[in-house]
């Protein structure tokens, strides 16, 4: 089980824990994979710099091993043009949870130099980053500095790209992952790079010359071990650790993935502007039987702010973005993040050494 990649990273088992955002990934997560041999990740897109301090000294409190923090570099340019025309699918939605109607959306703040500057300052051995590589002169600074940086790719296109801005782990994000797509222009690609994990990890590894990381619908050993036999150096697990003990998902968030199946979810672009898989609900359904366009990223996930905080109050995963992937079923309640670590990295090792199984 012991690839390049856990050499280059400096972990035991080729096992990511995915950078999901908002709230999900707790110190505590983080560092309990990291402690049982996998590299846990921050994700850290919508934190204040000082947040990000408190959370990175809270894990390298609980664990020395490598970590990561995931960050967004898309550009954070507001455009409410079409406000008017959106927000009244919003006050219709926001009135049910008794969200005042009209209310101008606040500009969204650009954090990622600060973001990355904490980093830097903290010395986070890994960065982490969505919707492309990190933009220069951070890529240079981080490079310079002996830090490494792994990049969400969903196309072979978007894989070379990265490559060549200096990524040093290509994750490969199959259309079966939940939360939002890598992919880098989602104005060219309206609905997200849709390529399936089995189709794209096997394009990127042959073309790819540095590793690459299957993401999408991996949830135990079976998952891993295929991954490994089309030429990825390992995996990156989100959704499996969302019902995890450590994880810090709203309660109704963990309950409606537990009650979920492999069809429950679509590709969405209405919770924030960019398309990301998420369990269909209400708030989904009825947006988008409006007809109406979301705004970009981010001003349209700025302007849904408001609702998703009132249904998080409310527990009422009806307008809650449950971003998850589409293997559900596989899904455990509050096992240990630890033990989904070794679990599945003993069920690989199983299956590996013993070659193909066929059931009658």
């Amino acid at each position: 089980m012991y690839t390049p990649l856990c050499r280059l990273l400096g972990i035991e088992l080729p096992m990511i824990q995915a950078g999901m955002a908002g709230g999900p990934t707790t110190p505590e997560l983080v560092a309990a994979v990291s402690e049982a041999g996998g590299l846990g990740t921050l994700g850290a897109a919508y934190m204040e710099p000082e947040a990000i301090r408190e959370a990175v000294r809270s894990i390298r409190r609980l664990t020395a091993k490598p970590f990561s923090v995931n960050l967004f570099v898309a550009p954070m340019r507001d455009d409410y043009s079409r406000l008017a025309e959106v927000q009244p699918v919003l006050d219709r939605l926001g009135a049910e949870l008794g969200v005042a109607s009209g209310a101008e959306p606040a500009p969204t703040p650009d954090r990622l130099e600060r973001q990355f500057a904490v980093l830097m300052e903290e010395q986070v051995p890994i960065i982490s980053t969505a919707f492309g590589p990190l933009p220069e002169p951070l890529g240079r600074t981080a490079s310079e500095a002996g830090r490494l940086v792994t990049t969400m790719v969903t196309t072979v296109e978007e894989a070379l790209a990265a490559e060549a801005a200096g990524c040093d782990v290509l994750v490969a994000q199959g259309s079966d992952a939940g939360g939002h797509r890598g992919t880098f222009d989602s104005e060219r690609h309206r609905d997200g790079s849709l390529v399936g994990t089995f189709s794209l990890v096997p394009q990127v590894a042959d073309r790819a010359k540095v590793p690459v990381v299957a993401a999408g619908g991996v949830m135990d050993g079976r998952g891993l071990a295929a991954a490994l036999l089309l030429g990825a150096q390992g995996v990156q697990l989100g959704t499996r650790f969302l019902t995890a003990a450590e994880s810090g998902a709203h309660a109704a968030y963990k309950e409606a993935l537990l009650a979920g199946t492999e069809d429950d979810t679509v590709v969405t672009r209405w919770f924030s502007g960019r398309p990301a898989r998420g369990l269909r609900n209400r708030f989904i359904e009825e947006a988008e039987r409006s007809g109406v366009q979301p705004m970009p990223f981010p001003s349209h996930n700025t302007a849904t702010g408001p609702i998703r905080q009132a249904a998080a109050k409310q527990h009422d995963a009806r307008y809650m973005s449950l971003w998850a992937g589409q293997a559900l079923r596989l899904l455990t309640r509050d096992t240990p993040a630890a033990d989904i670590v070794r679990g599945v990295a003993e069920q690989a090792r199983g299956l590996l050494a013993a070659g193909p199984v066929y059931r009658e």
